[in-house]
């Protein structure tokens, strides 16, 4: 009995042959049958460029079908899956390839040259490979495979403690770490939020997400994949193909950006998701006043999850009960939390401290780092990072990163209690908090604010002061078209905290 995922991916697919798996926006359909059949036809392909059990395949493609079937058959011959966002430059690949050094990279055909050159210097061997049509590499080898009718129909037997998945985290600060990730951890994953979300192969998931990351990876897709449901698979997300295909979908994942662009089409209704079963947001906080306008327009109330690439998803707000704006809700099953202060000991109900999790979604460590790997765990308990509360009946509130905690004449200060307060105030859209260098205070606070115009920041500061203590009120007030975010719409705060470092100089 083998632990690859793919063995219960595949059962799904041969369970329903003639199902339309997979949906494109211009009305293709690829059945459970075909995509089955694809992926033993690029797993002869992967086989025939010299792939073994344990290597890695790097991954820089935009997304498509086919993107899909060859994660699928990096599963199936029992490589090592590692997405690259599409948008890094030849630099940042530079440094994947050196520190992963995967048997095949695949990348779009203008990057082949480059990449050719990049895998020569850093890696020696292995191929540099290209899935656009006519590339003249792995597209024309699948075609041609395909066409010969060479397959790798077997399914290579895998622990659940081997390697699935390579997935470097965002670097945010200092080089990119790569999080290793199981069978095991992604079937754990899958089967928790199957459970947690009643999930099943009646559903329909509009997958607008990309697929170089977690979220649409090994949330959305796995999670349709592994209970046997159907995906529309769009390119990318544009809210008039997204309104377009609801009508076809029960469940959609995004990030609070979709939402917020969602809901400024007019074309936007309750008529319009009314049929939905669910809609998910995650990979940044959801903004209380967004959740509140969806009800609103809709009816229906965002459900807020939390994760990591560390860890998958580990709390959701509950698919019964309530759906508390402002938490991710309660750890999902299998999941345990704890809120670790300083100190050391346990917080109570409501103080702030570090999350902690463990479950057997826990990632296997970091690549090549094992001193790392030892620093971020206690025992079986992975510290995440993040600043959180629970309540008495086990929501769990993030209130910031570790790393953004802003330490201002000794006192701590927490960038979303501020936050919060801001994204109230009239005229304002959204805010981020950030602590720069400050002569005498250490640390001093940035508030960088998007506004519907142009924003008094005076009356704004004294609003600020009649809710918060002096020392939590910003010193310096910027007004910005739009805060700066990376490809999954998380704030890249330390972006401001470079722009702003000079602030008080």
């Amino acid at each position: 009995m083998t632990d690859n995922l793919f063995s219960i991916i595949q059962e799904r697919l041969l369970e329903e042959p003639s199902k339309p798996t997979i949906r494109l926006d211009d009305g293709t359909q690829i059945t459970a049958a075909e995509l089955e059949e694809a992926s033993q036809v690029m797993g002869s392909v992967l086989q025939r460029f010299g792939v073994e059990p344990g290597d890695r395949i790097s991954v820089q493609v935009e997304k498509s079908w086919l993107n899909v079937v060859l994660y699928l058959a990096t599963l199936r011959v029992g490589g090592v899956y590692l997405p690259l966002n599409s948008a890094y430059t030849d630099a940042e690949i530079e440094y994947f390839l050196s520190d992963a050094t995967p048997r095949v990279h695949v990348c779009s055909s203008v990057r082949l040259s480059k990449a050719q050159t990049i895998m020569e210097a850093t890696v020696k061997t292995g191929s540099v490979l290209s899935l656009d049509i006519n590339s003249g590499t792995l597209f024309d080898a699948f075609s041609e495979a395909q066409s010969k009718g060479e397959k790798f129909a077997g399914v290579v037997n895998r622990s659940g403690k081997d390697l699935a998945s390579l997935l470097y985290t965002s670097g945010t600060t200092g080089r990119p770490k790569g999080a290793m990730i199981s069978h095991g951890n992604l079937i754990a994953n899958a089967k928790m939020l199957a459970q947690a979300w009643a999930y099943t192969g009646d559903d329909v998931l509009l997958h607008s997400l990309p697929l170089f990351h977690i979220h649409g990876l090994f949330v959305a897709l796995n999670l349709a994949l592994v209970t046997g449901g159907a995906i529309i698979l769009l390119e990318k997300f544009d809210p008039k193909m997204v309104i377009k295909h609801l009508p076809e979908a029960t469940v959609m994942m995004g990030v609070p950006t979709y939402y917020t662009r969602l809901l400024a089409d007019s074309n936007f209704t309750k008529e319009t998701a009314g049929h939905m079963r669910l809609f998910i947001s995650g990979s940044a906080p959801l903004l209380v006043e967004t959740s509140n306008e969806f009800f609103d327009r809709t009816g229906k109330r965002i459900l807020e999850r939390y994760g990591m690439t560390e860890t998958g998803m580990t709390c959701s707000n509950p698919l019964n009960g309530e759906r508390r704006a402002g938490s991710v809700g309660p750890a999902l099953p299998g999941v345990e939390t704890r809120i670790v202060k300083e100190d050391g000991d346990l917080a109570q109900t409501g103080e702030i401290g570090i999350l902690e999790v463990r479950g057997a979604n826990i990632f296997q460590g970091y690549w090549n780092l094992p001193e790392k790997t030892a620093s971020e765990f206690k025992g079986d308990w992975f510290i995440t990072g993040d600043m959180a509360t629970k309540s008495e009946d086990g929501y769990i509130a993030i209130v910031g990163r570790g790393k953004d905690l802003i330490i201002t004449g000794g006192l701590n200060v927490y960038p979303k209690e501020i936050e919060d307060v801001l994204n109230l105030m009239d005229g304002v859209v959204e805010s981020a908090i950030v602590g720069v260098p400050h002569p005498d205070f250490g640390e001093g606070i940035v508030a960088v604010l998007v506004g519907t115009r142009s924003l008094d920041l005076d009356a704004l500061k004294a609003q600020c002061r009649e809710q918060l203590a002096s020392f939590k009120v910003p010193k310096v007030w910027v007004q910005v078209d739009a805060l700066p975010r990376n490809t999954m719409g998380k704030v890249q705060k330390n972006l401001l905290r470079d722009e702003h470092s000079t602030a008080f100089s």
